[in-house]
C-alpha cells in the first residue's frame, strides 16, 4: 500500500491514495490553516469508522442479517501534551434492520474490534477502545 502526500501552502496537504485517490488535508484557521479540510487526526478516525463499519455490514450481511443501515458515530479523546495521541475512542454503533438479534449485532462488533479492523487494533494500541450499539427496527 502507498500515499504521497504534497504541501499546497501554510499547513494544507493533498493526499493521494495508492488507488488514485486525492484529499485535501489542513488546520484550523487558529492554527494557521484555512480550514480547507479535515485534520490528519480526524482522518485516523474516519478509518478507523470505515473499516469496522465495513467489517461489521460484511460480517452481518454473511449471517444472513437483514440490515438496512450502519452508522458508527465515534467520540475521541487525546492526550494533553506531544504526541498528542488518542487515549479514549468510543464507538457508537446504529444498526438499522428488521428481526437484527442484538447478539449477532454484539458478536459482529466484538470480531472486528477483535480480530478484523486492522485500524481499530492498531489504534488500541495507545488508545482505550470502547463499544456500545443500539438497534432500529425497520
Amino acid at each position: 500500500m502507498k500515499a504521497r502526500i504534497k504541501w499546497i501552502e501554510g499547513v494544507a496537504f493533498v493526499g493521494e491514495t495508492g488507488s488514485g485517490h486525492g484529499l485535501v488535508m489542513d488546520g484550523s484557521v487558529e492554527g494557521g490553516g484555512r480550514n480547507l479540510g479535515p485534520r490528519p487526526m480526524e482522518m485516523m478516525l474516519l478509518g478507523a469508522g470505515g473499516c469496522t463499519s465495513y467489517d461489521v455490514v460484511t460480517i452481518l450481511k454473511k449471517a444472513r442479517a437483514d440490515i438496512v443501515d450502519c452508522v458508527a458515530e465515534i467520540e475521541a479523546v487525546r492526550a494533553d501534551t506531544d504526541p498528542k495521541v488518542f487515549t479514549k475512542i468510543h464507538l457508537h454503533f446504529i444498526v438499522s434492520g428488521r428481526n437484527l438479534k442484538p447478539e449477532l449485532v454484539a458478536r459482529a462488533i466484538n470480531l472486528s474490534a477483535e480480530k478484523y479492523c486492522s485500524a481499530s487494533i492498531m489504534l488500541g494500541k495507545t488508545a482505550e477502545m470502547t463499544h456500545d450499539f443500539e438497534i432500529v427496527e425497520i
